[in-house]
């Protein structure tokens, strides 16, 4: 089973780079984030002609996540629990051939400190026990997307000027190796250890020609899908297309 998490940033502006990346990459299950529409205006008929189920947990303008798939998604719940009174878009997981899947959206956190550095600490704080509840169910789970956090100065390519930022800021690491330390394994850097290996790359300032990029896309791996991990990478393919998304695929294999 290969699974794929990318952040598009808005999938009507991408739809023509996902759809050829879906024809020549062939994923099992992808993991999509930053959709910027409401469920009624997800490009249903793209995605079906390609031989895609999708369940979407969608918002106008912003946020929005979904699950593709080739084979039936099953069991799909919408949002992170914790936080009934949390309106944003960002958390879907199902089930796909046995494997439970989560695509997840995980708050910038800027300007730090302040609210939205609040919300994202909060959020991940609602992540950890539901990540626990998985483990203890002893699920084979796979939780994908855009964490919006550089685990460690091996994944930014200035550690020093980025230090402040909500991305790396030490209170987001803690929550991150919480995780981790819950029994996840990073998929990614489980196989690559080799530093400076980047998912995101700002517009400005040419940081996709400089590769001057941030690792903050993952995929966390329940112990049950880590002995099941065969391979894993990141597709830097579509980053350099025009109209790009600043994000790139990430994807593993389960055996």
């Amino acid at each position: 089973m290969k699974i794929a998490t990318w952040n598009v940033n808005s999938v009507k502006a991408r739809l023509p780079n996902l759809v050829q990346w879906l024809g020549e990459f062939q994923p099992d299950v992808v993991l999509l984030q930053e959709l910027k529409c409401v469920d009624d205006a997800f490009p249903a008929t793209e995605i079906e002609d390609l031989g895609y189920n999708f369940a979407t947990h969608g918002q106008k303008t912003y946020n929005g996540v979904a699950i593709l798939a080739k084979s039936p998604i099953e069991d799909i719940v919408r949002g992170l629990p914790g936080n009934p009174d949390d309106l944003q878009s960002r958390y879907i997981e199902a089930t796909v051939e046995g494997v439970r899947v989560a695509s997840i959206y995980l708050p910038n956190g800027n300007p730090a400190p302040g609210d939205k550095y609040d919300y994202k600490l909060a959020w991940m704080d609602r992540l950890v026990p539901h990540a626990r509840g998985m483990l203890d169910a002893e699920e084979t789970f796979v939780l994908g997307g855009d964490y919006n956090v550089c685990p460690t100065d091996d994944d930014v390519y200035d550690p020093v000027k980025w230090a402040d930022d909500a991305l790396c800021r030490p209170e987001s690491r803690a929550r991150f190796r919480t995780l981790l330390h819950l029994g996840l394994t990073d998929a990614f850097r489980a196989l690559h250890p080799e530093p400076h290996q980047y998912s995101y790359w700002d517009y400005v300032q040419g940081r996709w020609y400089r590769d001057e990029g941030l690792r903050i896309d993952h995929l966390l791996l329940s112990p049950q899908a880590a002995d099941r991990l065969q391979e894993a990478g990141i597709d830097k393919d579509p980053r350099g297309r025009e109209r790009a998304s600043d994000h790139t695929p990430v994807w593993c294999t389960l055996a």
